[in-house]
């Protein structure tokens, strides 16, 4: 692999020696060509912040503005590094984790940093805040109730099929970073032993028999591009064949009811069956490619905190805004009592169908089945208000309209889930500046080995005293 000619811009395939700098959001930490101040920014996968590295050229970005490399010889190592537990994680392997190259504590470390990166940067937090509202120990990453090492958490996994190398059949695998290429694996460290009970690395082939559904590849139709596998919290699991929109033949698949927001969603092949899930005591019950948190310990501990912070009381108004099917509704509607109300609004109609049937046993809790932004304007409009709300907004965020809208309500309590940092940080700007401010933050590690990382944050008029 060349070194690119001096004086010349790096291309694709180039190699680069970098002095690695600090982590950046996106699983990837950023260096500079030349070690120069006003070098071209270079964001380096499978390196350590203090690192030096060389790393090959995978890409540009921002109109030529920085590159994309990957880091593929250490010449001097951060004291953090290990080697990866995964034989398929690293280089040009499989893309669905970030730091396995780094001990679990400094991956958590390295989330933390990113974390505050966002909300100093463009959340426009001061030091002194993030200090108050995290209290004596700092903002911290920490692990869900019930980690493993940071594996075997995931109970959700979309495997890839491929033609085998050698033999008929398909093979199981995983896509690399930013690529549709398969990355052929006989296992997942990180998915839930549910997931890997099912066989799906083992004997791909044996599940699509089992579907009856034809697996072929080039252009003929239909096709298994994926085996979408997941492992509830209650009964079997689950297996559900898939096409994915972009594989050959290029076609055009119904999107796939996820609040996370994914590019290339894919399209089952035949009926999806329900999967039923159990957080402190009620039953949930969904499509088995509806959203759900992927880490068991997830759903449980959001609740918790969710109730903690808000602390909803009988006779109250409770808002979940992107609320799914009802994971935070549910128990809003038991706390606040028949002389409460509850709204769930949720912009799928298959997910808001679930959350009013899991309201049922409380006629004063309804789901609304539509975009946010259209709820809360109507809201407003009315000049409804609200005393607790709940938002677990898509990776985007929720946006301005929706923050702003919120405020208008004049909640005295708000808890925003989020599982983007830089979406959290865009959002509080905009409550900071309609009245609301920080009042508690947590950072939790829902997705060990990758770099991302679910954050809860309370907000309160700025005149309430914070509580945490």
């Amino acid at each position: 692999m060349p070194a690119p000619a001096p004086g010349t811009t790096p291309g694709d395939g180039d190699v680069l020696e970098l002095h690695v700098g600090p982590v950046a959001h996106g699983g990837h930490c950023v260096a500079r060509v030349g070690d120069t101040p006003h070098g071209q920014v270079v964001f380096v996968r499978h390196a350590l912040p203090g690192e030096r590295v060389r790393a090959v050229v995978t890409g540009s970005g921002g109109g030529g503005r920085f590159l994309r490399a990957d880091a593929v010889e250490v010449q001097e190592a951060s004291p953090d590094r290990v080697t990866p537990p995964c034989p398929f994680a690293g280089p040009g392997r499989c893309g669905g984790c970030d730091w396995q190259h780094a001990d679990l504590a400094a991956q958590r470390r390295l989330k933390a940093a990113v974390v505050r990166e966002q909300l100093t940067r463009v959340g426009g937090c001061t030091e002194e805040e993030l200090a108050r509202v995290t209290g004596p120990e700092g903002l911290d990453c920490e692990p869900l109730p019930g980690d493993q090492d940071g594996l075997r958490w995931r109970t959700r996994v979309e495997v890839s099929l491929a033609p085998r190398q050698e033999g008929d059949g398909v093979a199981a695998g995983l896509r690399a970073h930013r690529s549709h290429r398969v990355v052929p694996v006989d296992d997942c460290l990180i998915a839930a032993p549910g997931v890997v009970r099912t066989g799906v690395f083992e004997d791909p082939q044996a599940l699509v028999d089992a579907a009856r559904v034809p697996v072929r590849h080039g252009r003929a139709t239909p096709e298994v591009s994926a085996l979408d596998v997941v492992a509830p919290g209650t009964g079997d699991p689950v297996v559900v064949p898939l096409v994915v929109p972009g594989d050959p033949p290029r076609r055009r698949g119904r999107r796939r009811p996820s609040r996370r927001g994914s590019r290339r969603t894919p399209e089952a092949l035949g009926p999806v069956p329900e999967v039923t899930e159990t957080v402190q005591g009620h039953e949930f019950h969904l499509s088995a490619r509806g959203f759900w948190q992927v880490h068991p310990g997830a759903a449980p501990e959001f609740t918790a905190q969710v109730l903690r912070w808000l602390d909803p009381r009988p006779g109250e108004r409770a808002l979940d805004l992107y609320a799914g099917v009802g994971l935070f509704a549910v128990p809003l509607a038991e706390a606040v009592g028949a002389s409460g109300e509850v709204l769930a609004v949720e912009a799928d109609a298959s997910a808001a169908d679930a959350a009013g049937r899991h309201l049922e046993p409380f006629p004063w809790a309804r789901a609304h089945a539509g975009p946010t932004e259209e709820a809360l304007t109507g809201l407003v409009a009315s000049d409804g208000s609200a005393d607790v709300v709940v938002l677990d907004p898509p990776r985007s965020g929720a946006g301005a309209e929706v923050v702003r809208a919120l405020a208008a309500l004049r909640p005295r309590a708000v808890v925003y889930v989020a599982c983007d940092p830089a979406a959290l940080a865009r959002d509080l700007a905009t409550a900071r500046e309609e009245g609301l401010e920080l009042a508690a933050l947590r950072v939790l590690d829902a997705f060990p080995m990758t770099h991302h990382v679910e954050c809860l944050a309370l907000l309160r008029p700025v005149s309430t005293p914070t509580t945490a």
